[in-house]
């Protein structure tokens, strides 16, 4: 718990861009207000005094200054519509339905466990467009998490590996007959052991294998129950130990029962009852557990597990010629990236047991200092234990790993692992998928004890990669000084080449400290790969607060257990995999699935698409907002600045809400630049997310702009046709009522216009003169401006948005409802009358393609002389009409390694102690799992395939950047 740490309110960088916005205008609305009130002032001292007494004769005169102070208010009433209020319901609306897409994305559902994805949140989902880092958990996230028990080590012996008759070893990839275990009822039919020597071992009764299995099924945390049918179900705290009680099962020594105070188990075929005398439990500093018991002979016996660098520590000195055996074997294992786990027992005296148990009942019962008294007792017995041997467990990468890992490169995501395994573990999965190359310039270490230690070697390691004592002019690299903690992107820039930090966590733990962190920052970020190795759940946090904090990127958290939830917590984005450790991470995280490699889809795809289509919804919002507004601005300037409102009041009240919102909102849920297909298969799409380029500031300001435009036209172009104007039947047609219902006309055509999407505009832009020249429904049709992708429902909001418009505006000037309420629809008839008027359609036709024009010719323009990747990318696909070719995959090939491998501690403490209370002793029955999952493999033809084309996509776009369709 005291690792967990605090759970804070994420908010995306577009959230926070939205409230600093908001202000902006809301100062922008106030400085409108105090133009209008001033000019109110100067109107009624200029002329209201000779309009008065022309209206009222001389019944006194008027205050100007307190006349402009009410308009003043009365313009911040009428010109509130420029505030976004309904942005935030839109938003969240949007947000919603991106994450129901995520929910329902097939291609993310995990069918070996009927596992979803889900989004458990509906406010970060245009964050994972933004992602710059991921800090990724090992075990159970890149790996699968099932264990499978490969090979051991017994009293200097390998026992596993399999020969053939001129003495070599076979490659597990070959078929050799494995050992049967049809004698044993109980055993699982899914384990398989390849090598027959050890079971001969166990019936020629070698004591010490005998030692080494009864450890197995003695040591641990399981809990077992018999299913309907008779079979033995062990209920696991971690998958390591469910794979070593399941070997020792299948090899003769079976875990039966246990109380909280005996352990039963059957050894080969006879059943022993031993006497638990005391749990010594695991923990993340002691990296250990052991137990110790009294067996049917009456012998007190410690057996411990643990890690190999600390149980080598507390071996008996006659150990020595087995431990430099031993120790050659773990290191044979290692190059095999298996999981490795020592093992040795202890003979204990009744005496010394009962003085040091009295010890330990003090220590328990005692107020201070509890935790460092019963520390110092286990450290006190657990020593001169005699080695056995060791385990060797082998965690399979997961499905579509290094794709995965590939392609998010690609997409410019740097990747960083934070794992409790050994460094050696960490560095054989680096290699398998990928991270790690033998290419690679170099890879530095870091591994000192003290902070001195570790800042000479960040010091070295700095000078490898830059040059001896090399500066920049620039002054952003100076080895001498210390420098500010943010980063600029041109010293990423001048570093060439790929390189890789590993460290440990006692290293990290002084890397971590204030005069320490800048030089450890700044080297792992010029490195390709980062890798973090038995670190504490509390360090996986930290590291990512200090990217967070000090290189201001959007970071990524991603783990599958309880130890992962500090760092998921802490990151922008906490993603859980409903592995085998539970769900704690799934209940912790933001986005939860199944699999690593469904991250691939989750940001390319829906994260890019969410970004995508929220920047396009609030770049359409501000302008329309912003248009729709300032005509009242402008109005103000010919009404004597009187707070006369240029529309119809029922208009204002409905433009937002019924004309104008299920458009955005269709564009905003459902648009889309480019297919899924693509995005995946050009990673590179992904950057102007991570660059902020598609909603910012500036982008604000060309929308104002743009909104500002459109309001001019949209009041000075019916102005000018109105003026002096008169209509076929000779009438004047200038008056105040149609001249609202026009502009009001305009304004719904405008942003529907708008609205559309640049889908055939390019083909028929050279037709666009002869176009203009037909009629508005065409023109409407024809020409996109704003929507990528079209679906039905698009197509039934604008048109029906447009429908609606008419309905309701004819409907309120009718005299049927004029005579219900007189008072609230002044405007009786003016809609047949304006709009039967060839004029008035012609004045519509031309306000919109005023307002339109300058933004068409500016895009099309765009496209063809400056295409973005995306552009090109929609150019080239509607070009190219031929299916893409399948990727081919071939399986994984092992790479030899003399590096050290390791063993992960998945457990948790505390397991000790509830099942010496026996509290957990009448747990329900669990299914049976369902067995291994299918064998990743690694397509090195993939990766090559996928580099090379987004290569050779991105240059033939720059050799020929129009494309006939």
């Amino acid at each position: 718990m005291q690792n967990s740490g605090k759970t804070n309110f994420k908010r995306t960088s577009i959230d926070r861009l939205m409230n600093t916005l908001v202000l902006w205008i809301f100062g922008f609305l106030i400085c409108l207000g105090i133009i209008l009130a001033i000019g109110n002032t100067i109107w009624e001292n200029e002329v209201g005094d000779q309009f008065r007494t022309f209206l009222f004769g001389n019944e006194g005169e008027k205050n100007s200054v307190f006349s402009g102070f009410l308009t003043f208010w009365s313009y911040i009433i009428i010109l509130n519509t420029v505030v976004p209020i309904s942005l935030y319901v839109s938003v969240e609306v949007i947000r919603l339905g991106h994450s129901y897409f995520i929910n329902w994305d097939r291609k993310m559902y995990y069918f070996g466990k009927a596992t979803p994805a889900e989004a458990r949140t509906t406010t970060l989902n245009e964050e994972l467009g933004q992602i710059e880092y991921i800090f990724s958990d090992k075990t159970g996230t890149l790996t699968q998490n099932i264990m499978t028990f490969k090979k051991c080590s017994i009293n200097g012996k390998i026992y596993g590996e399999v020969h053939d008759d001129q003495g070599q070893e076979i490659g597990m990839t070959k078929k050799k007959e494995a050992v049967g275990f049809s004698v044993d009822p109980q055993a699982d039919r899914t384990f398989q052991f390849l090598d027959h020597h050890l079971m001969e071992s166990i019936k020629l009764g070698d004591p010490k294998v005998h030692e080494f299995l009864r450890v197995l099924a003695l040591c641990h945390t399981v809990m077992s129950e018999e299913n309907s049918a008779g079979q033995l179900i062990y209920q696991v705290q971690s998958p390591d130990e469910g794979a070593l009680v399941t070997a020792a099962k299948n090899l003769g020594f079976i875990f039966k029962s246990r109380t909280p105070e005996t352990i039963t188990i059957e050894e080969l075929g006879t059943l022993a009852t031993y006497q638990l005398l005391a749990f010594l439990d695991f923990n993340n500093f002691r990296k250990r557990m052991s137990v110790i018991v009294r067996n049917p002979e009456g012998q007190i016996k410690l057996y411990s597990k643990g890690a190999d660098t600390i149980l080598f520590e507390r071996l008996h000195p006659s150990n020595e010629d087995l431990l430099t055996l031993t120790s050659d074997h773990l290191s044979e294992f290692a190059g095999e990236g298996l999981r490795t786990l020592a093992i040795a027992c202890r003979d204990l005296g009744d005496t010394y047991f009962r003085e040091w148990h009295k010890r330990l009942e003090d220590a328990n019962a005692a107020t201070d200092e509890k935790d460092e008294l019963i520390a110092g007792l286990y450290e006190e017995i657990e020593r001169d234990l005699m080695l056995l041997g060791a385990t060797a467990i082998e965690d399979k990468l997961q499905e579509g790993v290094t794709e995965t890992i590939t392609s998010l490169n690609l997409a410019n995501i740097k990747i960083w692992v934070l794992t409790g395994d050994k460094q050696e573990t960490a560095i054989n999965i680096g290699y398998a998928c990928n991270m790690l190359t033998d290419d690679m310039n170099e890879v530095f270490i870091i591994a000192g004890n003290t902070a001195t230690e570790v800042r000479e070697e960040l010091r070295k390691a700095k000078e490898n990669l830059f040059g001896q004592n090399r500066s920049f002019s620039n002054g952003h690299v100076v080895f001498e000084k210390k420098q500010p903690l943010e980063l600029d992107s041109v010293v990423e820039e001048t570093v060439t080449g790929d390189y890789a930090l590993i460290i440990n966590g006692h290293s990290l733990a002084h890397a971590l400290e204030s005069d320490v962190k800048n030089d450890l920052l700044e080297l792992a970020c010029m490195c390709k790969t980062v890798i973090c190795c038995r670190v504490t759940p509390l360090q996986k946090a930290q590291v990512v607060e200090l990217v967070k904090k000090h290189r201001n990127a959007v970071t990524l958290a991603i783990g599958d257990g309880a130890n992962d939830v500090s760092m998921i917590k802490s990151a922008h984005i906490g993603v859980g995999i409903s592995g085998q450790e539970g769900l704690q991470a799934v209940l912790a995280s933001d986005y939860s699935f199944a699999q690593f490699r469904y991250l691939q889809r989750l940001l390319l795809v829906h994260g890019r698409w969410s970004y995508f289509r929220m920047c396009k919804f609030l770049c359409y919002f501000f302008y329309k907002n912003f248009a729709f507004t300032l005509v009242h601005f402008w109005f103000g300037f010919f009404c004597g600045f009187s707070a006369q409102t240029v529309y119809d009041q029922w208009f204002i009240a409905l433009f937002n809400i019924v004309y104008t919102s299920l458009p955005v909102l269709a564009m905003g849920i459902f648009d889309q630049d480019v297919s899924d297909q693509n995005s995946m298969d050009y990673p590179q799409l992904y950057k102007p997310g991570q660059q902020n380029l598609l909603f910012n500031k500036c982008k604000f300001f060309i929308c104002v702009a743009h909104g500002i435009y459109t309001s001019l036209a949209l009041f000075f172009i019916p102005y000018g046709a109105f003026y002096n104007a008169a209509g076929e039947d000779g009438q004047y047609i200038a008056d105040y009522q149609s001249f609202a219902v026009t502009m009001a006309t305009s304004l719904v055509i405008v942003v529907s216009v708008q609205v559309f999407g640049v889908v055939t505009f390019l083909p028929i832009i050279e037709l666009l003169p002869l176009l203009l020249l037909v009629s508005a429904p065409l023109w409407l049709k024809l020409i996109a401006l704003d929507t990528s992708y079209w679906t039905v429902i698009n197509h039934v909001f604008i048109w029906g948005s447009i429908a609606t418009y008419f309905s309701i505006l004819f409907a309120m000037h009718s005299n049927g409802i004029f005579g219900i309420f007189p008072n609230q629809f002044p405007f009786v008839g003016i809609a047949w009358h304006s709009l039967n008027q060839k004029c008035i359609w012609l004045v519509v036709l031309l306000t919109t393609v005023a307002s339109v024009m300058p933004i068409v010719t500016f895009r099309f323009l765009r496209v063809d002389l400056f295409p973005t990747l995306s552009d090109q990318i929609r150019q080239w696909q509607k070009a190219q009409k031929k299916a893409r070719p399948l990727y081919s995959r071939k399986p994984q090939t092992r790479r030899s390694s003399s590096r050290r491998s390791g063993y992960a501690f998945a457990h948790q403490e505390g397991y000790g102690e509830l099942i010496t209370s026996g509290k957990n002793m009448r747990a329900k029955n669990l299914p049976p799992t369902s067995g291994l999952e299918k064998t990743p493999s690694n397509s090195t033809s993939w990766i090559e395939n996928l580099c090379k084309k987004a290569t050779d996509t991105v240059s033939s776009f720059s050799q020929d950047k129009t494309v006939k369709l």
